[in-house]
């Protein structure tokens, strides 16, 4: 995959944004100023920007624009999730694009990203030249309802999902999503921690789909 990627750059500009409600937006620019911006919204939600992504981009011909969105990565405060809905996010972005200086750019991301810029096209679509997007998950009722029930993308992966639910008693897991809620915004650090890696094993055999069914990946340290 390294070879397929641009070379590592720094960014040439740093800004910590000020957003309202204590939030705090790490943005970072590389490549040229000069060039046709693009702004990268990675996936998650929380995951967070890393030096990777900024090599997507010829930085010879891009403006790349990262950020970290609300309670991820380098924003502060790190993973909170109070004045952080999806509207909050898209109106981020715009006060990004105006302390910037930018008329118009390309909205690029992938999984939770490609969700984040469809509904930014469509909210601001004066401000988009164009879309870069993969591993889109249009986030319906239908599109969650299959990543989070017994008879969706389960039936590809049925030992992760034994694993998902099995750190639910039986009583939770009748509303899967509202247990997992409760348990990540425990004030039991301990429980949080457990519930997170939970979850982040689910996600993350699904979203590395190329991988044969029930085949297990590590979580990162």
């Amino acid at each position: 995959m390294d070879s397929c990627l641009f070379p590592p750059c720094e960014p040439y500009a740093v800004h910590a944004l000020a957003v309202g409600e204590g939030h705090v937006l790490h943005v970072e620019e590389c490549g040229t100023p000069d060039g046709l911006p693009v702004i990268f919204l990675h996936g998650g939600p929380g995951s967070g920007c890393n030096p990777l992504q900024r090599r997507l981009f010829d930085p010879a011909r891009w403006r790349i624009v990262l950020v970290d969105q609300r309670g991820a990565g380098r924003s502060l405060p790190a993973g909170c999730i109070e004045h952080n809905s999806t509207a909050d996010l898209l109106g981020d972005l715009e006060r990004i694009r105006f302390a910037l200086g930018i008329d118009r750019w390309v909205v690029a991301g992938g999984s939770w990203g490609a969700t984040l810029g469809l509904l930014y096209a469509e909210a601001f679509p004066d401000s988009t030249l164009g879309l870069l997007l993969r591993g889109t998950f249009l986030a319906r009722p239908r599109d969650i309802a299959w990543y989070y029930r017994a008879d969706g993308v389960a039936l590809r992966f049925p030992s992760a999902w034994r694993a998902f639910v099995g750190h639910l008693d039986e009583t939770e897991r009748r509303d899967l999503l509202t247990s997992y809620y409760r348990r990540l915004t425990s004030s039991d650090p301990e429980v949080v921690a457990r519930a997170a890696t939970a979850w982040a094993g689910w996600d993350n055999a699904v979203a590395t789909w190329t991988l044969p069914p029930d085949r297990e990946p590590q979580l990162p340290p």
